[in-house]
């Protein structure tokens, strides 16, 4: 049987590839932060007691980015037996020509449902970075007896009439309907595939429909990225990390830029491989 990975951890393996790029900052609240989670090195991980049972991951990609970002932890996640989607939102990756101005928030709702739906999927961890915050937020609102618990990573977390665009604060520049990706990543026309591809401004303007009570009894797990020599209140996503203490979610945190998936996904996947048993709710 093949050793767990965080197991592998102890010897120090560790695969950084990758850049971070951003996405829209979670601004500051007036919100009084609550004792933090100490940081997690990323050397380091906890010693696992068991291997974690076999369980249905769907993993939600953020901002103009895909499935192929979140491939690294997906193959990890596999290896230790653990079912893996990694879906790509209209518009975004292998999705790319798809992409029109009428595409939004509620679209790439509805891609995560009907994967669910059309793949019969229960108990599932339906994990959400960044702007899939926004998603998987919705998905849970719309399907909540098939969700077994929700991770977001370094991600909005939303309540009923938020847009990306209020919680972050700010409106992006765009281009003929559309948002580029940021400035130094990978793009079309400039890098082979997989690549950023640019996103419906309408994306980050659709404000969130939360209408379902039984959404907000799922246990949930936030995990936040904390830059090396930065604290935790000055992370991009504190906001959302603090309002999930609130909630009574479980909550921790990892040094590691934005693109976690990318740069520390070693790191990363005994979390996610652990959040099942560690994600809770207030009653």
């Amino acid at each position: 049987m093949r050793t767990p990975i965080r197991t592998l951890l102890v010897f120090g393996v560790l695969a950084a590839l990758g850049t971070a790029r951003g996405e829209p900052a979670a601004p500051s609240g007036n919100l009084a932060p609550p004792a933090t989670q100490p940081l997690l090195p990323v050397s380091k991980t906890p010693e696992p007691t068991t291997q974690p049972r076999p369980y249905t991951y769907v993993l939600v990609h953020g901002a103009w980015a895909g499935g192929w970002e979140w491939k690294k932890v997906g193959n990890l996640l596999l290896q230790d037996g653990h079912t893996v989607y990694r879906p790509t939102l209209t518009g975004q990756g292998e999705r790319v020509h798809l992409a029109t101005k009428d595409v939004d928030l509620n679209t790439h709702i509805q891609d995560i449902v009907n994967v669910i739906l059309f793949e019969d999927l229960h108990d599932v961890v339906l994990m959400g970075h960044s702007y899939g915050g926004m998603v998987i937020t919705g998905v849970a609102d719309r399907v909540p007896d098939r969700i077994k618990c929700l991770v977001y990573v370094d991600a909005f977390l939303p309540e009923d009439g938020d847009s990306a665009n209020s919680l972050s604060g700010r409106k992006l520049p765009s281009v003929d309907g559309f948002i580029p990706p940021p400035k130094g990543t990978r793009v079309e026309g400039k890098d082979p595939p997989p690549y950023l591809a640019p996103m419906c401004e309408k994306i980050f303007e659709t404000q969130e429909v939360l209408k379902n009570p039984a959404a907000r009894k799922i246990p949930a797990a936030y995990i936040l990225c904390v830059p090396k020599g930065r604290t935790p209140e000055k992370a991009a996503f504190y906001k959302s990390y603090l309002r999930a203490q609130q909630r009574g979610y479980f909550t921790e945190t990892i040094e590691s830029d934005h693109i976690v998936s990318q740069t520390h996904p070693m790191q990363l996947a005994p979390l996610l491989e652990r959040a099942p048993e560690d994600a809770t709710v207030k009653p």
